[in-house]
């Protein structure tokens, strides 16, 4: 504190002091929660104290809205389910035995609100943020993904924001040496002024190398080591930075921390040795909230109290408070409990790797974190008050009152000839909703390492994980906000489904969820109805998949004005493969292939689909249903047929139509398709409205398959055996009259076991065919991003 504090911030001084007005609403704590602090110390609370308790109490850190909702996560998991669980719900990361010794951790999180204000930085701290949480493990971070969302791609302020954040995330992940291996990059209305920026980072370690998050040991030292702790970042999860704390201070504080990835590349190195020396008993990486969550969560975590000495704190700028230190958010920063006899060793590795590292504080046999600063305590509270114990709110939830409204099925014109289709096919391609995302991703280093096996133009990211073996992993993060606007619990079940599907449709086996729930106030009930019923619908239907949530990430308040996100649950799903070599690829090979539709039988479900954004502007009907049932069956049989087909791709947005756009593009061939082929019996109406429904339904449980013709009665074999249905719909190879590839539709062409899938029957002519070249697809589909974002995207000026 300044000269012109009004009393001496010290506990002592606490406990006499009277009653001094503090800023406690201005920090974002209520008056009931001031209170509470007050009954929990028994006396008014210090400056850092306080500083602390609104950090620690946040909703970023305490989750006080949605614990309450998050507890059925850990209600709906068996045993059975835990089964290869090494750390769950409540570390830092999940991790998951995967084989031969080998354990993989993963977990994301959001960066939202400060890649809003400051887009760069916000979106490289962010990746630096989830890479030290897998660190934190125990393990060597190895990928990283990112699900992004921004307003309107022709909006003046994604024009700001998005470069920013793009050149974030590649610039971090990539200063750091990690494949980004995948992700999603969604434009929509509703993100205007509150972007979505959700890491993902995925880790590897021998199990019997796991670390966790506490401080055990009477007499074991309390290490921070890492950079140095500055002025930025105070204020990321809480409202610290108010000139009335510091009594009308003038200084001005960022609350967006300022990240150098090659400061964290070395500390990756520096924690790898640290972990091999075996000289850590438990470890905390300083992210939201900096010491004061890693002093509190170690201390809470342990079995006896903490002592800390903040001028022993190493700092890049002078005269900082306690309450400052405690709650920059600077980062690459770690924390360790070392045992005396192993400091010397910890300090000469971190001395190696350059790596600047202070003895702060010793692990005691009391029952608080006691903090001392210029000679005076200033913190003396149990510290699981402030980890563990923070406000729990059930707050109020109500269906909100334009649900119903919504959910009545629009009366929207559909295209049904010919030409209206083709028009649509492309719109579809070229719209924002569906465009190729290369002008982004193409920033991103996706082979870096040597270990990643798909990552360009696929439903998931592949890795090997273990170069004997060849035992590898598949990554694939998703989320549908608007099926989850129009009705939560449905949405999350299908975020889930895709991303379950995505990391099958390789091959793998699904075997663990992380997830990042992006919402609105949980002060409006009908966010918080939201929430709760997206909350219901993912624990439910990860029981139903026999796999467990390992942990995830709540971001609240994302909202403009009185406006909220559409309920955005991101949903991560980890897969195992024993031999990446066995994958199954996206991409077609040359030569003729029958395409055959795996899954379900389309029906009319275009609730809240790509088509109704981009034809109508319009959010309406019900989502499509989805049975996760019969998601693990075609997942067992897609398992199956590794090495039986030549390629997979799932169908979700965009549907049949967009999917055959990919992968025709993707794979440089023609592709003939009768969309009609595979309809459910309960759809019905003409040829044309027919086939609208075949291209655009956006049906759950679809996966394209390319087969060899000599193999395709083996391939429809095993799909019944698992209970799928399989059709024949289509083949690869097809041509124009002068050799080039076009993508085919036509309702006339049937399937023959003799010549094959023949489009040349007509069928007295009355069906409805049209072609697309290939050439004027791929200049649909990649000309969009380029052309919106040429000021910036790519550029070397992103960033300025």
């Amino acid at each position: 504190m300044t000269d012109s504090t009004p009393f001496n911030d010290t506990v002592e001084a606490a406990r006499t002091g009277g009653d001094v007005e503090q800023p406690y609403a201005e920090l974002g704590l209520r008056d009931d929660e001031y209170r509470r602090i007050r009954e929990i110390l028994g006396r008014r609370p210090t400056d850092a104290e306080l500083a602390m308790y609104s950090v620690m109490w946040s909703e970023h850190c305490s989750y006080k809205s949605s614990k309450v909702h998050l507890r059925y996560f850990g209600e709906t998991t068996t045993d059975e389910m835990k089964r290869n669980l090494l750390a769950g719900i409540g570390e830092n990361a999940g991790v998951i035995d995967v084989g031969d010794g080998n354990a993989v951790t993963f977990k994301v999180e959001s960066h939202n609100h400060p890649s809003y204000v400051e887009p760069y930085q916000g979106a490289a701290t962010g990746v630096g943020g989830i890479v030290r949480d897998i660190m934190a493990m125990g393990a060597r971070p190895v990928a990283v993904m990112d699900q992004l969302r921004f307003g309107p791609a022709d909006a003046p302020d994604t024009q700001r924001v998005l470069p920013g954040v793009v050149a974030g995330v590649g610039g971090y992940g990539n200063s750091l040496g990690l494949p980004n291996i995948g992700g999603e990059t969604v434009f929509d209305a509703s993100y205007a002024g509150n972007p979505l920026v959700n890491a993902l980072c995925v880790g590897t370690l021998r199990s019997e190398d796991l670390k966790l998050a506490f401080a055990s040991g009477e007499g074991n030292r309390v290490i921070l080591f890492g950079s140095r702790t500055g002025l930025d970042g105070i204020g990321g999860v809480s409202v610290l930075a108010s000139d009335t704390f510091e009594d009308g201070a003038e200084r001005k504080l960022p609350a967006v921390q300022v990240g150098d990835p090659f400061a964290e590349k070395v500390l990756i190195e520096c924690c790898l040795e640290l972990y091999a020396a075996d000289v850590v008993v438990g470890i905390q990486d300083l992210g939201g909230a900096g010491l004061s969550c890693a002093t509190a969560e170690l201390a809470a975590a342990g079995d006896g109290g903490m002592h800390v000495v903040l001028d022993n704190v190493h700092l890049r700028a002078e005269g900082m408070t306690a309450a400052e230190i405690l709650s920059s958010e600077s980062q690459e920063r770690m924390m360790a409990v070392v045992t005396p006899d192993n400091v010397d060793a910890f300090m000469e590795i971190c001395a190696r790797w350059d790596v600047t590292a202070s003895d702060i504080g010793e692990v005691t046999g009391g029952t608080n974190l006691v903090i001392e600063h210029r000679g005076e305590i200033v913190v003396d509270a149990p510290p699981g008050s402030m980890a563990d114990d923070g406000p729990v709110y059930d707050r109020p939830w109500e269906v909100p009152a334009d649900q119903a409204a919504l959910n009545a099925e629009p009366a929207l014109d559909r295209p049904a000839t010919a030409d209206d289709l083709r028009r649509t096919v492309l719109d579809l391609a070229a719209s924002p909703a569906l465009c190729s995302r290369a002008a982004i991703t193409e920033q991103y280093d996706r082979y870096v390492r040597g270990n990643t096996v798909l990552a360009k133009d696929a439903d998931a990211g592949v890795l090997r994980v273990d170069e004997e073996t060849g035992r590898g992993i598949a990554v694939a993060t998703d989320a549908s906000g608007r099926y989850t606007r129009l009705d939560p619990e449905t949405g999350a079940r299908l975020a889930l489904a895709e991303a379950y599907r995505n990391v099958a449709v390789t091959g793998a086996t699904p075997v663990a969820v992380s997830n990042c729930l992006n919402f609105g106030s949980p002060e409006d009930p009908g966010v918080m109805w939201q929430f709760r019923n997206a909350v219901h619908g993912l624990a439910d239907g990860c029981a139903e998949l026999g796999i467990p949530v390992t942990g995830g990430n709540v971001s609240f308040y994302n909202q403009t004005g009185d406006e909220p996100i559409l309920p955005t649950p991101v949903i991560a799903v980890l897969g195992t493969i024993d031999d990446v070599a066995t994958r199954i690829p996206q991409q077609v090979p040359a030569g003729e292939f029958d395409l055959v539709l795996a899954g379900a039988l389309t029906r009319d479900e275009l609730g809240g689909s790509i088509w109704q954004q981009v034809a109508h502007d319009t959010l309406a009907g019900m989502p499509p249903g989805v049975d996760l049932d019969d998601e693990k069956r075609l997942a067992a049989a897609l398992s199956a047929l590794r090495g039986t087909v030549a390629a997979a791709h799932d169908l979700s947005e965009g549907g049949l139509s967009q999917g055959l756009v990919e992968l025709a593009v993707q794979s440089g061939q023609g592709l003939t398709v009768n969309p009609m082929l595979a309809l459910d019996r309960s759809v019905t109406g003409t040829e044309g409205e027919q086939a609208f429904t075949g291209l655009f339904s956006e049906t759950a449980t679809r996966v394209l398959l390319a087969v060899t013709p000599g193999r395709r009665d083996a391939v429809l074999d095993t799909l019944r055996e698992h209970h799928i249905d399989g059709v024949w719909v289509g083949r690869t190879g097809t041509v124009d009259a002068t050799g080039e590839p076009e993508l085919r539709i036509s309702t006339n062409a049937v399937p023959d076991p003799d010549r094959g899938f023949d489009d040349r029957a007509s069928r007295n002519g009355d069906g409805v065919e049209f072609a697309l070249p290939l050439a004027e697809l791929r200049s649909a589909w990649e000309g969009t991003l380029p052309r919106l974002f040429s000021h910036a995207v790519g550029a070397n000026s992103v960033v300025e």
